[in-house]
Formats: C-alpha cells, structure tokens, sequence
C-alpha cells in the first residue's frame, strides 16, 4: 500500500530510517482529506441535482440544528488536527534526537558546493560516504549565505547558517547513490549545487575509510595550507587555538583562568550569569564563538571577543572536535583481589 501511495504521489523511495515515518503521516493526512473532501464534493453535487431550481421558491420554516450536530461539526476537526499534531510532534522528537553513538559529520554549504569532513581526518567534496544501518549526525553550517541541506530520499531538510550549526540526523536502511540538493535560493548557481549520499555496507565503508586515513588530503579551510591543517579535526583545532590565541583565557587541564576551562566542558551543563543553565553542546559552543554575550558563563566576566568572520567554518568545527576530545580520565579500577582466608581450625 505504502509503495502504491508513493507512486501516486511521485514520491522517491524510502531509504532512511525517518522516511516511513514521513510518509506514514502523509498519507494519512492526505487520505483523511481525500475522503473529506470528495464527501463534500459528493455532498454539493447532490443537493446541486436534488434541490435544483424548478419552480417559484416556497417560504420554508427556519431549521434549527441541534446541538450535538453543531459540536460535531466542530470537535471531529479539531480532533483529527489534533491527532495529527500529537503524532507529528511524536515523530518530530524522535527526529531530533540523535543516538549517542551516531557517527558525526561536519557539513559545510558554500557556493556553489557541500563539503564533508569527518571528525577523524577524511573529507570530501560533493560525496558523503555512510554506512547502513548506523546513526549518522550532520553538523551542518555555511560560509556565504542561508542554504539548506535536502536529500529527497531520507525525507530530511535543514538549513546551513553562516555563523552557527545546526544538527539531524539519518540511518540509511540500504546502499545506494542519494542526490543531495540545496533547497534554499542562494544565488547564481543554486541550481547546481547538487551532491549525493553514497550509502555502503558496514565493511564497505570501513574498507573506505581506512583508504582515505592512508592519504588526508582534505584541509579545513582552503585558504589554510600550513602545516597542521591537515589530518584530524582535533588535532587541527588544537593548531587553530594556539593561533587565534584561545589559550591565554582556556586552560586545557581543568585549572580555572579567565574563561571556563576546555576540559570536560563538552557535554556539560554550564549555570549562566542569568541564573538559567545550557548544555554545552555544539551549538553552544559555536554559538559562544560568535556571539559570547549571549550566554555568560556565571562566575566569569564578559571579555570574551566576537569571532564572528575571523573563523572559518572548518576552523570552528575543528575547535568544537578539540574540545570535545578534552574529556577527563577516569581512574582505572582496583585490580580484583583472591580473598585469604586464615588458617583452617583443626
């Protein structure tokens, strides 16, 4: 049925975990207002014939409808917007929830190309390589203007912002090739910038992957050449740190200073000089890039500069994977010990 649907409505195939339930909603509102809709037509066209014009029209006594037809003209719409609200907002939660142990990838829109980097050194451009069946977390941001990540196939849509990064994931359920199309108007080009998601299987994609760790060729920044830019994102962002000078307020080692210390920050909850708190998660900590002032960390004064236009977008994702690698150690635990037992009584 789900398939007949699809190709009524010109639908591409589901090939995400989110699909099927993007079209499960859709068509069921699409069939709810089909029936309704051709009830009402039906209806019209039979008042149309019955009640037709054929004589002098007769006074008619008023009608009065009761009440219980009155709120059912009222409730039985309001409750089938309702449900579907409750279950769209059931599957917008789910949507917006990544697994913890989704595979990150930093998205970059820019006219008129999208480049992908992996937090582990590999990137490409025009070409996102996933495996099936694992959770896969997009971090997407723009350097120019407003674009928006679109893969037809997975059902899945988001802006890329200057300045900021938004987030969503995917599961692709099967291998395949999956264009990818900028949905937003961003200038001469907008038609063309196009990629696609190269889906493999799980063995395929690490066979991949450890080809590309062989030779890191992609740079976080194309204007960034030196030495240092190359391989991982953390270790790049440590190389980005020391050059726009983040160590003479951050320490690494869980000191204080006169910013909040990198280490274990990630993941965290941060209380605010406004009493209120935030999860320092990726889009705080870009946020907190841009725009410092918007979030104060208490206990801290406001010092902290706008990098607003002195970071790249690959810089700044470079900066949250450092930061994200500063995670404390945990003590090993005491090594298991054989009980001794006294003497045996005689």
């Amino acid at each position: 049925m789900s398939d007949l649907m699809r190709r009524i409505l010109f639908l591409p195939e589901a090939a995400s975990s989110l699909a099927p339930r993007v079209d499960r909603m859709h068509f069921f509102i699409i069939g709810t207002t089909f029936v309704v809709g051709a009830g009402i037509g039906l209806t019209g066209l039979f008042f149309l014939v019955r009640y037709r014009r054929g004589r002098a029209p007769a006074q008619e006594p008023a009608v009065a409808a009761p009440t219980w037809m009155e709120a059912a003209f009222a409730g039985v719409p309001l409750a089938f917007f309702l449900l579907w609200g409750a279950l769209g907002f059931q599957d917008y939660v789910w949507a917006r929830t990544p697994p913890r142990d989704a595979l990150d990838v930093y998205v970059t829109g820019k006219q008129w190309m999208w480049k992908f980097a992996y937090p582990d050194g590999p990137g490409m451009v025009g070409v996102l390589h996933v495996p099936t069946g694992t959770p896969v977390r997009l971090l997407i941001t723009s350097r120019d203007v407003i674009h928006s990540f679109y893969v037809p196939a997975f059902r899945l849509k988001m802006d890329a912002l200057p300045g900021r990064y938004t987030e969503l994931w995917f599961e692709a359920v099967r291998p395949g090739r999956y264009p990818v199309f900028c949905a937003e108007y961003c200038g001469l080009d907008h038609s063309r910038m196009r990629a696609e998601v190269v889906a493999l299987e799980p063995e395929a994609f690490e066979s991949w992957r450890a080809r590309q760790l062989a030779q890191p060729t992609w740079v976080a920044d194309e204007s960034s050449e030196e030495e240092g830019a190359r391989g991982p994102l953390a270790r790049r962002g440590a190389v980005v740190a020391t050059r726009q000078g983040c160590f003479q307020c951050h320490t690494i080692d869980g000191s204080p200073h006169i910013g909040p210390s990198w280490l274990g920050l990630y993941g965290r909850e941060e209380p605010l000089a406004s009493g209120d708190s935030v999860r320092a998660d990726v889009a705080y900590l870009t946020e907190s890039m841009m725009d410092p002032l918007a979030k104060v960390v208490a206990g801290y004064a406001p010092v902290m500069p706008s990098f607003h236009g002195r970071l790249s977008a690959g810089e700044v994702g470079a900066l949250v994977e450092y930061i994200k690698s500063l995670q404390p150690e945990r003590p090993e635990p005491p090594p298991a010990q054989e009980p001794t037992y006294g003497p045996l009584p005689r």
